[in-house]
């Protein structure tokens, strides 16, 4: 009886199928990945935002109406990333607009961060000088990209 040497062509039809099945599952998971860590760098730029409402509410008293009084410049000159068309601050909250992801249901896609009184609950009065709390909210659909404190 003669030694068989080197494989088969089932043995490597067998072993192309199992690579082609560990492929269609990793790849997806691998799609999502890199769509979580671009919609963390976005939360990121709403973190400096934060700052500087906050820092504005400790020293006024009250929340900044706009980008200016809040201090944040977001020209597009200097919005430094791919992923984030603008920030805007309205009245204390923050909008942070998606772009560029080469995703149709997130870009254009937002997050919006409130501020709370440090219970979390009760919206932040005119006469408020505590902590702040941020709730991060973020457009229908798209929840499962943006970190944990974003999905509601």
């Amino acid at each position: 009886m003669q030694n068989q040497k080197g494989f088969t062509l089932i043995e490597l039809m067998i072993v192309v199928a199992i690579i082609a099945i560990l492929a269609a599952i990793a790849l997806p998971a691998y799609s999502d990945y890199t769509k979580r860590a671009k919609m963390t760098e976005v939360i990121g730029f709403a973190a400096a935002a934060k700052t500087s409402v906050a820092e504005y509410h400790q020293s006024k008293g009250a929340l900044p109406a706009t980008n200016t009084e809040a201090g944040i410049d977001t020209t597009a000159t200097n919005i430094k990333s791919t992923y984030v068309e603008s920030v805007t601050v309205t009245n204390g909250v923050i909008a942070v607009a998606v772009q560029g992801t080469n995703d149709t249901a997130l870009d254009g896609a937002s997050a919006t961060f409130t501020p709370y009184e440090d219970d979390g609950a009760t919206p932040v009065a005119a006469t408020y000088t505590g902590a702040l709390v941020w709730k991060c909210t973020v457009t229908a659909g798209v929840e499962k990209y943006f970190p944990a404190e974003c999905r509601g």
